[in-house]
């Protein structure tokens, strides 16, 4: 992974309103037409439009069209670069706060001796 993935910008932007990330909860249960994803939120279509476009751009909704009815869903796997940078993240931090306990500990065992 790059690092400094663009990708993951637009993922990290994406989950960066509770709106979206409201929407993705949804999704989480499974597909769902956008009337059904909108009902909860006050707001008008066009807004919510721009919110599904928002994640569909950062590749973590699809959405298809039959008929009058657009049904959006998860993409399988679209977490997966995010996640696995948190995690190197999280790895990192836990090797860097272990390395100043050490310190820390033997700081106040020098200056207990």
């Amino acid at each position: 992974m790059a690092k400094h993935d663009p990708s993951l910008d637009t993922v990290f932007s994406a989950l960066g309103d509770p709106t979206r990330r409201a929407i993705l909860e949804r999704l989480a249960t499974g597909p769902a037409s956008v009337s059904d994803l909108s009902a909860p939120f006050a707001m008008a279509m066009p807004s919510f439009m721009g919110h599904l476009k928002k994640l569909e751009a950062a590749g973590l909704i699809t959405s298809d069209k039959a008929g009058r009815v657009r049904t959006c869903a998860l993409v399988p796997g679209a977490f997966a670069p995010a996640r696995d940078w948190l995690s190197a993240q999280k790895d990192l931090w836990n090797a860097r706060l272990d390395r100043f306990d050490a310190f820390v500990t033997q700081l106040a065992k020098d200056q207990s001796e």
